[in-house]
C-alpha cells in the first residue's frame, strides 16, 4: 500500500483514485464507494469545515445509557491516545471522552468538541459516517479516509440499534494513531455497544414498569370492584392456566398486542376454541415519569356466559367500564409484543355490573406494539414466501413470485434484474456487466423504471452495483440524498422520486456462490424509510428466492442439455424410400426430458421399418440410453432379423445395461428400469406388414374408408425383463391405408381417462384423404395434453404399393443348365423396361447369384427382379447356409465371385425367410 510522511494505508490507489484512475481490486469495497460517493458529493480532500449545532440533548435517552460504558472505557484505555466518541443517528458527536484527557488541549476543535457532523455527506469517509451508510461495524485506517486531515489516524465504528425496533441510535466510535491499531480493538467496541443496546432495553423496560405501576395505583385510588379483588374473581393466570389452551393464549396476546399498537380507546372480541370467546379492552395510562402507554384489560363472562356461543349482534352502547362486547372477531397466527409487560399474574376481579372477570393482559408503549406486529407479519411473510416460490422451476417465473409475494407487504414496487445467461439456464461470465431487466412488478403499472427486457448498466456508484460487488444488501433509507443512486441517470431517479418512491433496498441474488441477478426493492405509499429489519427481511427473501432461482437454472442447464442430446439422437432427416409416405412430430415434455424417439429404415426388397420406442424415466440418462437403444435397434434391423427376434435381442441388450448400471447392486441404486418397443416392417410388394411390441401401446390402423382399429397385436412385456417371449403378427394392409405409431405420452395424462384419450384419437384419424402431415397436427390438437407430462413422439406412414408390372419372378430347379436362360429372361425383362444400359451387369450379377445358389443351397430356387428406385436382384433358396465374401489369392480357381457381385452394385446381403434365405443386390439404374 505505501506510506508517505504521517500517513498509513491505500496511499498510491487513493492518489490514483484523485486523478480519475481506476483502483478495482486495490481498495476495499466499502472504502472505494464512499470515495466515489465522497466525490459525487464534491468533498474536498482538504476540506476541514464540518456542520457544527448544539440542537442536542446532553441528557437524552443514548447518553444516559451510553454514559457507564463511556466512563469504563476511559478508564480502560487511560493514558493512550484512544478518541472515544458517540454520535447519534445523524452522525452528531453527543460526547466526547480521551484517554489522555490532556489530548483535548492539542486537538482541533473538529476532533475535541462535540456537536460537529460526521456524516458522510459533509465529511467524506471517516468512522462515523461510513458505519452509518454501511449499517455495520466499520474500521477506517490512514489513508482510507477521504479527508487530509485524519490521514494520521485509524478508527473502528460500530453502530448503535435499539433492540426492539432494530433502529440505528448512534455510533460509538474509538479512534487512535494507526501504530496502535490492534485486532483486539474488535471484541472490545463490540462488547461496549451491547452494553449500551442493554442499557437502552432497560431504558424501555422501566417505562413499561412505570406504566404497569400507574395502572396498579389507579386500581388502587378507585376502590371499586373494577379494579379490587375482592374474593370473587378468578387470578387471570389461574384462567389461562385452568381453562385457556396454548393456542387460545397466543391467540389473547397477539390480539392485545394489536390493540396496543392502535394508541387508542378501542375493544375487540376474540374468538377461541370450544366456541368460547372474550373481550379485550384497550385503555391509555400515563406513569408518573410522563411516559404515555396503553393498558390491555381482558373481560371473560361467568362460567355460563364463557361456554355460550360468541354474541353476533352489534355492542350494546358505548365503551365503559363494565366493558361492552364487539362482534370483532380476531383469530391470527401466535406473536407477542417484544417489549411489552405480560402481567398474567395480575390481579383479576369479578366485575361489579354481573359474572364478568377482568385481568390484566399487557401494558406498554403503542411504539412497542407497533414493532412486534412488524416482527410478526413478518415472520408470517416469510412463511407463506417458502409455499409461494419456488412453485415450478421455471428461472423467470421464480423471479416473478419473488416479486408477488414483496408487494406491497414489503414492498410497493421490485424490480429483478438478472443476465440472460442465469435465464438460458447458465452461469455468467460477467453478470455486473449483463444485466437485463427481467421482473416489474407494484402497486401501480405508471411508475417509470426501466422496462422489461432492457439491458440495465450499472454505475459504480449506484447501490445496485456496491450490492453485486460486496455481495451484501445496501440500505437507501432517503433517495433524495443517494447521490450515487442519482448519478446512474439524473432524469430517470427525477422521474421515480416525482412518484413519491423515496426508499431502497437492493439485495444480491446470490446461490451456492453463484450471483444471479439482483432484486431492488422500493417504497412509496409509507412515509417511513426502509430501516435494517427490513433489509433483513428483503434479504431473507431473496435468500431464498435465489436457492429456488439457482434450482430452476441447474434444472433448465439439465433440461437443455438433454433436449440437445436427445435431439441430437433422434432422426434429423427421413431416409429416401417408396413403401410409405410419412410424417412425424416429437413434442417434449413441459418439465424433464424423456427417452421417446422413432425411426425410419429402408431395407432390402424394397420394405421398411418403423419403429416406436419409449424408455422409462426422464432426464439425461433417459436421453443417453434411448440413443444406445436407438443404434442397437438400427445394428439390429440391418441384420434383417425378424421383428420378435429383433425384440428379443433388444431386451437381451437392456438386461445388460440394467448389469453395466447397478442394477443388481442396490448399493448403487435401481439402474435402468426398462422400455416398451413398437417395430413394424411393411412390404410394398406384398402389402403385408409384419409387427411386434414389447409394453408399448397398439398401433392404430386407418383404412382407405376412413375406419379406424387400433391393431390387436400381444402386448408382450417390456424390454429389460429379461427370458420372456415377444411374438410377431403379420397381416395385409391396404393400399393407401394409414398405420399411426406413437408413444404414451399422447394418450396418458392424469387429468383424462385413457379411453377417453383413445377415442379422441379414433376421431382424429377418422379422415383418410388427409396427408400423413396434416394427419400428424390433427392428432396433436386433437389428443394430445394441454401441458404435456411426458415426451410424445408420433409416426404416421400411409402405405404404398409396387405395381405388379414392375415385379419379374422365375422358378427354377437347381439345374446348372438353366442359368443361362434366365439370363436371357432377365435381359428381355430389362429391355421391356427400358433399362437396357443395366443389362450387362444384371446378367453378371445373376449369372454368379443363380449359381451359387444352385451349386450351394437347395431348391427350389426362384430369381426376382423389382424395379424401384434401383434395379433389385434377388435369388432365393431353401438353405439357411450363408455365403460369405472372402480374397481368393492368385493362385485360387474360385472365391471370386461375390467379389464381383459387391463391385457391380451398390449394396449387397443376406436375409433369411422362415422358408430359407435371400440373397440380394441393387443396381444402379444407370449401371453399364
Amino acid at each position: 500500500m505505501g506510506v508517505v510522511g504521517d500517513r498509513i494505508g491505500p496511499v498510491r490507489p487513493r492518489d490514483r483514485f484523485l486523478h480519475g484512475e481506476s483502483v478495482e481490486g486495490s481498495v476495499r469495497g466499502p472504502i472505494l464507494h464512499s470515495w466515489q460517493r465522497s466525490q459525487l458529493l464534491g468533498i474536498s480532500p482538504d476540506q476541514a469545515e464540518l456542520p457544527f449545532t448544539q440542537d442536542f440533548d446532553p441528557e437524552g435517552r443514548l447518553i444516559r445509557a451510553a454514559r457507564p460504558v463511556l466512563d469504563r472505557l476511559e478508564s480502560v484505555f487511560a493514558g493512550s491516545q484512544m478518541n472515544i466518541s458517540l454520535a447519534d443517528g445523524y452522525g452528531t458527536v453527543l460526547e466526547r471522552r480521551f484517554g489522555e484527557k490532556s489530548m483535548v488541549k492539542h486537538l482541533s476543535p473538529i476532533q475535541a468538541v462535540p456537536g460537529f457532523v460526521f456524516a458522510e455527506q459533509f465529511a467524506g469517509t471517516n468512522g462515523i459516517g461510513l458505519t452509518l451508510a454501511e449499517r455495520r461495524l466499520c474500521q477506517v485506517f490512514g489513508a482510507e479516509h477521504f479527508a487530509e486531515r485524519s490521514q494520521s489516524s485509524a478508527c473502528t465504528a460500530i453502530p448503535l440499534r435499539d433492540q426492539l425496533s432494530g433502529h440505528i441510535e448512534g455510533v460509538l466510535c474509538l479512534g487512535y494513531p494507526y501504530t496502535d491499531a490492534d485486532p483486539a480493538m474488535i471484541p472490545v467496541v463490540r462488547k461496549a455497544a451491547e452494553a449500551i443496546e442493554r442499557r437502552l432495553m432497560e431504558q424501555s423496560a422501566a417505562r413499561e414498569r412505570g406504566l404497569l405501576q400507574a395502572y396498579l395505583d389507579a386500581a388502587s385510588r378507585t376502590g371499586t370492584d373494577e379494579y379490587s379483588g375482592n374474593g370473587h374473581g378468578l387470578a387471570m393466570a389461574e384462567l389461562l392456566q385452568s381453562e385457556l389452551e396454548q393456542s387460545d393464549q397466543m391467540t389473547l396476546k397477539e390480539k392485545a398486542t394489536e390493540l396496543m399498537s392502535s394508541a387508542q380507546w378501542a375493544a375487540a372480541e376474540v374468538s377461541l376454541s370450544r366456541d368460547r370467546w372474550v373481550t379485550l379492552v384497550s385503555r391509555p395510562v400515563t406513569s408518573p415519569s410522563g411516559v404515555e402507554g396503553i393498558v390491555i384489560e381482558a373481560l371473560l363472562p361467568d362460567e355460563e356466559e364463557r361456554h355460550a356461543p360468541a354474541p353476533t349482534g352489534p355492542p350494546p352502547g358505548p365503551l365503559s367500564r363494565a366493558a361492552p362486547r364487539t362482534a370483532t372477531r380476531v383469530a391470527r397466527s401466535p406473536g407477542t409484543s417484544g417489549g411489552a409487560a405480560s402481567t398474567s399474574g395480575a390481579p383479576a376481579t369479578e366485575d361489579s355490573s354481573g359474572g364478568t372477570v377482568r385481568g390484566l393482559v399487557l401494558v406498554g408503549e403503542p411504539e412497542v406494539g407497533k414493532y412486534a406486529v412488524a416482527a410478526r407479519r413478518r415472520l408470517e411473510l416469510l412463511a407463506e414466501a417458502s409455499n409461494r416460490i419456488g412453485t415450478t422451476l421455471d428461472v423467470g417465473r421464480t423471479a416473478w413470485e419473488l416479486a408477488e409475494i414483496a408487494v406491497p407487504r414489503l414492498a410497493d414496487f421490485v424490480t429483478i434484474d438478472m443476465p440472460e445467461a442465469v435465464l438460458r439456464g447458465e452461469e455468467s461470465a460477467h453478470p455486473t456487466t449483463e444485466m437485463h431487466r427481467t421482473v416489474v412488478h407494484g402497486i401501480r403499472e405508471d411508475c417509470p423504471f426501466y422496462p422489461v427486457g432492457e439491458q440495465v448498466t450499472l454505475r459504480p456508484t449506484t447501490p445496485h452495483m456496491r450490492c453485486l460487488t460486496t455481495g451484501q444488501p445496501v440500505l437507501e433509507p432517503d433517495l433524495k440524498a443517494a447521490f450515487g443512486w442519482i448519478a446512474q441517470d439524473p432524469e430517470h431517479a427525477e422521474l421515480l422520486l416525482a412518484h413519491n418512491i423515496h426508499s431502497l433496498i437492493t439485495v444480491p441474488l446470490y446461490a451456492r456462490g453463484v450471483l444471479l441477478g439482483i432484486a431492488s426493492f422500493y417504497r412509496s405509499q409509507d412515509p417511513a424509510p426502509y430501516g435494517d429489519d427490513d433489509r433483513s427481511l428483503a434479504q431473507e427473501l431473496a435468500a431464498r428466492a435465489a436457492l429456488c432461482i439457482d434450482n430452476a437454472r441447474r434444472y433448465t442447464r439439465e433440461h437443455t442439455l438433454a433436449l440437445a442430446l436427445q435431439r441430437s439422437l433422434l432422426p434429423r432427416g427421413l431416409p429416401d424410400q417408396d413403401a410409405v409416405e410419412v410424417a412425424h412430430r416429437y413434442l417434449p415434455a413441459e418439465h424433464g426430458v424423456g427417452g421417446d424417439w422413432f425411426d425410419v429404415i429402408p431395407l432390402s426388397g424394397t420394405r421398411v421399418a418403423l419403429l416406436v420406442g419409449d424408455v422409462v424415466g426422464h432426464g439425461l440418462h433417459a436421453a443417453a440410453t434411448m440413443g444406445r437403444l436407438r443404434t442397437a435397434a438400427r445394428n439390429f434391423a440391418e441384420l434383417e432379423l425378424a421383428p420378435d427376434e429383433l425384440l428379443t435381442h433388444l431386451d437381451n441388450l437392456m438386461v445388460r445395461l440394467d448389469r453395466e448400471e447397478g442394477g443388481d447392486n442396490p448399493a448403487l441404486g435401481s439402474g435402468i428400469v426398462g422400455a416398451t418397443f413398437l417395430y413394424a416392417i411393411y412390404d410394398p410388394t406384398s402389402r403385408r406388414c409384419t409387427m411386434a411390441r414389447a409394453g408399448h401401446p397398439p398401433p392404430a390402423l386407418v383404412h382407405p374408408d376412413g375406419a379406424v382399429t387400433l391393431l390387436d397385436l400381444p402386448a408382450g412385456p417390456p424390454l429389460g425383463l429379461g427370458g420372456l417371449p415377444f411374438e410377431s403378427v403379420e397381416m395385409q394392409l391396404p393400399e393407401h391405408s394409414q398405420l399411426v405409431l406413437y408413444t404414451d405420452g399422447l394418450i396418458e395424462d392424469r387429468d383424462r381417462d385413457i379411453d377417453v384419450a383413445l377415442g379422441a384419437l379414433t376421431r382424429a384419424l377418422a379422415h383418410p384423404d388427409r396427408a400423413p402431415e396434416e394427419t400428424c397436427q390433427a392428432v396433436l390438437d386433437a389428443v394430445a395434453p394441454e401441458h404435456p407430462g411426458d415426451d410424445i413422439a408420433l409416426l404416421v406412414a400411409r402405405t404404398n404399393a409396387v405395381s405388379p408390372d414392375r415385379i419379374a419372378s422365375w422358378d427354377l430347379p437347381a439345374d446348372p443348365a438353366l442359368v443361362g436362360d434366365v439370363r436371357a429372361a432377365a435381359v428381355s425383362q430389362l429391355s421391356r423396361w427400358g433399362l437396357d444400359e443395366s443389362a450387362f451387369a444384371t446378367e453378371l450379377l445373376l449369372s454368379e447369384l443363380v449359381t451359387n445358389a444352385v451349386r450351394y443351397g437347395t431348391g427350389p430356387i426362384r430369381v426376382r427382379l423389382i424395379h424401384d428406385r434401383t434395379l433389385i436382384c434377388e435369388v432365393y433358396d431353401a438353405s439357411s447356409t450363408a455365403p460369405r465374401m472372402r480374397h481368393a489369392a492368385s493362385t485360387d480357381e474360385g472365391g471370386r465371385g461375390l467379389f464381383l457381385v459387391a463391385q457391380l452394385s451398390q449394396a449387397w446381403g443376406t436375409r433369411y425367410t422362415p422358408e430359407g434365405k435371400v440373397i440380394w443386390a441393387e443396381c444402379a439404374l444407370t449401371a453399364a
